[in-house]
């Protein structure tokens, strides 16, 4: 990629040999790899528990154009505008092939052919559509309906439920038929064909999603209303880094599948799925975790998402709220009180993972799940999510199931969790996972704390347990051993230990941090998921050793397989593909290692400190307690400007924000549009406060 070249577009002459790498188009709803005749649609899953996987859809714009005689081919992904484009150049005509899933109308998808002419001849001009659809699918029983408004129309449900007694969903298709050709005539100099494609789970939805393309189709309004709302959404995140174009062009891609991942910011419907390790394009059967949601939607994707847009932080957090009934289900099976979220999650909440021993195990999942609401609560003071939204549910329930899973020792006067797997699943059946009971004590005293907000009586065993549990540590060598019998130096699959520092927080000396890191970071598999290095890296940003955060961050490259900027899970370009896990880890890396970022009780806490290939780092739209703020960190200097002030959701009041300078203690008031501007100084913890706090904290 040359420096004067977009960052924000994908271009190469060639497509990449494996098809797994092709770019993926989804818009929340619905999810496509370019080319293929496979999609899907979020919250439809086809077969019963550990058979459950996301449903294969067919698509009928898999579809391939081609000129008849000598071109060059061009491919672009343009994550400005969500679009991917095909170019045809040839002596006598351009054809451009433009696909996308419509940003603004979920259940829409979008072909576009324009043909143009080049040369003096009048020729007519024929270009030749190669479809690979076929209107069958292995999970959905299709039948033919009657054609809608020049539409071909296909409807079906699923063979199989969730779990015995659930229902099958539905899915009807609705589009515009494709020839196998398409002509420009002798006399005209250009054409243009537009062809829709709506999938949604009822035929009055399907139909109404139909006659919105054709209206937007007929108006010239179908193109722009998608581009305008990629538009509004990086107009409230862009992260951007000067100095490495590698890494600026690795964030962009990151930014921009993530965001793909998640719904409309305007989407009410309260219908979304969740977000999978390989996104709505892939999990089918036997691959991609089946589509699955894991903690990799609580813990890795999610933070870097919901600094930005509350209202994409609300959704994650309204799916898990769906999943209550499916929760409480899988704590009376394993015999304890409260809730206990699947380690693989679908429609119902109920475990869908085929391997019985994660599900029974990895119980840190509840753990993960509590902190994205309080991550939450702290960013924006939403306080109607728990209330009316039902969230204070998910932290009670889950603390009820932390106090009936611990087992109390008087030897050693503290309660414990045994038989866990802890994120490094080369291990299983072991006690006293660190990670899995630091997540559960922050977890109670969040449980506590909410309590008291909401004058909600809470249990005396809530505070006791998350005082008592135990957290393994290693007095003679000062570190954090994974679980109680741990031998320091057996091999790590991924980020564990590490995690205590960031994203959990949990308070340890410096000397500390940096022991665990030189213990874990030696024995972690090099050849493990893409997340593992992003935590590792802020961890040594933590200690300000940047180069040496740099050269972990790095690895990720490894797993960007061009020229797309598709992620595989693992560097050899193995395992799940689009892996959003990985890229949240490395996104995270760059949000809160670089920027120091910490979301935290009573303020937003802030160190920055950059590597030395990067100049500068632009961070826009940051949204914290409703207020909007651009970022600019430099070398020597922070640069802060507030957007607007605004009401944090579920509450209208503006919360006035200053910046304190932990050296000086001076508060810095920031003002709309006034940048405030000031010296970093290495080491120093700053916070972003409001100075008339919505609630009392």
């Amino acid at each position: 990629m040359s420096c004067d070249s977009d960052p924000y577009i994908f271009t190469t002459d060639t497509l990449p040999s494996n098809l797994r790498f092709l770019p993926p188009l989804a818009n929340g709803h619905l999810g496509w790899r370019v080319y293929n005749n496979i999609m899907h649609m979020g919250g439809v899953y086809n077969g019963e528990g550990g058979r459950c996987h996301r449903a294969d859809v067919p698509c009928p714009l898999a579809v391939k154009v081609e000129l008849e005689e000598p071109v060059q081919h061009t491919y672009s992904l343009d994550t400005h505008k969500g679009i991917f484009i095909h170019t045809l150049s040839s002596a006598s005509a351009t054809a451009t092939q433009s696909l996308y899933s419509h940003r603004h109308y979920p259940n829409l998808m979008v072909m576009e052919i324009l043909l143009e002419r080049q040369a003096t001849s009048q020729e007519p001009v024929t270009v030749k559509l190669v479809s690979s659809f076929t209107p069958q699918s292995k999970d959905i029983r299709f039948e033919t309906g009657p054609d809608y408004r020049g539409g071909s129309h296909i409807q079906g449900q699923t063979t199989t439920a969730e779990y015995p007694g659930g229902s099958c969903p539905t899915v009807h298709l609705i589009w515009t038929p494709v020839p196998v050709t398409l002509m420009l005539p002798a006399e005209h100099s250009e054409a243009r064909w537009g062809f829709i494609l709506v999938a949604a789970s009822s035929l009055d939805l399907a139909e109404a999603s139909f006659d919105e393309g054709l209206n937007l189709m007929a108006t010239g309004s179908l193109r722009p209303s998608h581009e305008k709302a990629w538009q509004e959404l990086w107009l409230q995140s862009k992260v951007e880094v000067t100095g490495s174009e590698s890494l600026c062009k690795a964030l962009i891609g990151c930014m921009f599948y993530l965001l793909s991942a998640f719904p409309s910011i305007h989407d009410t419907s309260s219908s979304f799925g969740g977000v999978s390790p390989g996104g709505l394009s892939n999990g089918g059967e036997g691959q991609d975790y089946w589509g699955h949601v894991f903690w990799d939607q609580d813990i890795w994707m999610y933070p870097g998402i919901a600094l930005f847009y509350p209202k994409l932080a609300r959704a994650v957090l309204e799916y898990r709220v769906g999943t209550i009934d499916g929760a409480k289900d899988n704590a009376q099976k394993q015999g304890y009180k409260g809730l206990k979220f699947p380690w693989e999650s679908a429609v119902s909440g109920r475990e869908v993972c085929p391997e019985d021993i994660y599900g029974q195990q990895e119980i840190h999942i509840n753990g993960d799940v509590t902190l994205a609401f309080q991550h939450y609560l702290y960013l924006t003071e939403d306080l109607s999510m728990f209330r009316e939204g039902l969230g204070s549910e998910v932290i009670y329930g889950v603390a009820d199931y932390w106090v009936s899973r611990v087992t109390w020792k008087p030897e050693d006067q503290k309660y414990h969790l045994d038989g866990v797997m802890p994120p490094d699943e080369y291990y299983y059946n072991v006690n006293d996972s660190v990670y899995t009971n630091t997540v559960a004590k922050l977890g109670l005293q969040f449980a506590v704390e909410l309590a008291e907000l909401l004058q909600h009586p809470a249990p005396k065993e809530w505070q006791a347990v998350a005082e008592y549990i135990k957290i393994p540590f290693d007095e003679e060598h000062q570190y954090h051993p994974e679980y109680d019998g741990y031998i320091k130096g057996h091999p790590v699959k991924q980020a564990d230990t590490v995690m205590l520092g960031y994203p959990l927080g949990l308070p340890m000396s410096p000397e500390v941090r940096r022991n665990d890191l030189e213990a874990y970071e030696p024995v972690t598999d090099p050849h493990g998921p893409a997340m593992t290095w992003g935590m590792f890296a802020i961890g040594w940003l933590e200690l300000g050793e940047a180069e040496k955060a740099q050269l972990l961050l790095e690895k990720c490259f490894n797993n960007i397989q061009g020229p797309f900027q598709v992620w595989s899970e693992s560097s050899d370009g193995s395992g799940a593909v689009n892996f959003l896990t990985g890229m949240g880890g490395f996104l995270q890396a760059v949000l809160f290692g670089y920027t120091g970022f910490r979301v935290q009780k009573d303020c937003l806490a802030f160190s920055s400190l950059l590597p030395n290939d990067v100049c500068e780092l632009c961070v826009r739209g940051v949204n914290y307690l409703g207020s909007q703020m651009d970022w600019l960190l430099r070398k020597e200097e922070v640069c802060i400007i507030l957007r607007e002030q605004e009401g944090s959701p579920g509450n209208t009041k503006p919360c006035n924000l200053q910046v304190v300078l932990k050296a000086s203690g001076t508060k810095i008031p920031l003002t709309p549009g006034q940048p405030v501007t000031f010296p970093r100084e290495p080491g120093y913890v700053c916070k972003l406060i409001s100075a008339a706090s919505c609630w009392p904290f």
